[in-house]
């Protein structure tokens, strides 16, 4: 997922993360509600509801939203009922994409979803259609002025990661999903609050683009990301940086 990550870490950059704030709000609570409400509403016996939890300290949700999000797993402050939805297809130049929702409308968010693709020049496929092409991953986030490489390296090592990335954007750690809780408590508490953390869907298998399809392909993870639905996406493209440049000027 080299060129979606590059993409990410550019839009980053360019205050993206800013302009998108009250949606990831809305999309880290959703998921702390449905996780708190698919086991106990008490992260340290739920280990989904731990990642989401620290999703949303990686966005700088306030503790009272935090609980807020949790009570509504109980019923109270307005619920709603959320079905877990995942749809996966192919973008522009053969892309695989994997899309995770939750959603209290099935028949909307599916038309959303399929009208996104074929706008942009994709196709919806089958469960099981791409995601054989990933893996199932915990990731970690930290600014580059977190730590420096070497103590980067050696703390994640030592909570557990299973592969550590340093560059101008930051620090990227990644571990099997069973020891992202621990990973991520780990590193927060000597690093302090991460870029981002979650489960993400890695790509084994990687699609080079050219720039004739880059565009569009951006467009449509974009609009995909927009829709407050969904999740999270991912993507097993690679751009060529100079390319990938122009592309978010």
């Amino acid at each position: 997922m080299a060129g979606h990550s590059k993409w990410k870490n550019i839009m980053y950059r360019k205050g993206a993360q800013d302009a998108k704030r009250a949606r990831q709000f809305t999309k880290v609570g959703r998921e702390i509600a449905v996780a708190a409400r698919s086991g106990l509403p008490d992260p340290d016996h739920n280990p989904r509801l731990r990642a989401a939890i620290q999703a949303a300290r990686a966005v700088n949700m306030t503790r009272e939203a935090i609980d807020r999000a949790i009570r509504r797993s109980t019923g109270a402050d307005g619920a709603a009922d959320y079905f877990e939805m995942r749809y996966e297809g192919y973008g522009p130049g053969g892309v695989a994409i994997i899309v995770e929702a939750l959603t209290d409308n099935r028949n909307r968010t599916a038309a959303e979803i399929r009208a996104a693709f074929s706008k942009n020049g994709g196709s919806l496929g089958e469960t099981g259609s791409v995601s054989f092409m990933f893996e199932r991953q915990g990731h970690i986030v930290l600014a580059p002025q977190a730590g420096d490489e070497d103590e980067v390296f050696e703390a994640a090592l030592e909570a557990g990661a299973g592969d550590v990335v340093s560059d101008d954007d930051g620090h990227t750690i990644l571990c099997a999903p069973e020891d992202f809780g621990t990973a991520s408590e780990a590193l927060e508490a000597r690093f302090g609050n991460p870029r981002e953390a979650g489960l993400i869907w890695r790509a084994s298998v990687v699609t080079e683009v050219s720039e004739d399809k880059a565009a569009t392909l951006l467009r449509l993870i974009g609009d995909l990301e927009d829709n407050d639905d969904v999740q999270s996406v991912a993507a097993n493209f690679e751009i060529a940086d100079d390319v990938m440049e122009r592309l978010v000027a």
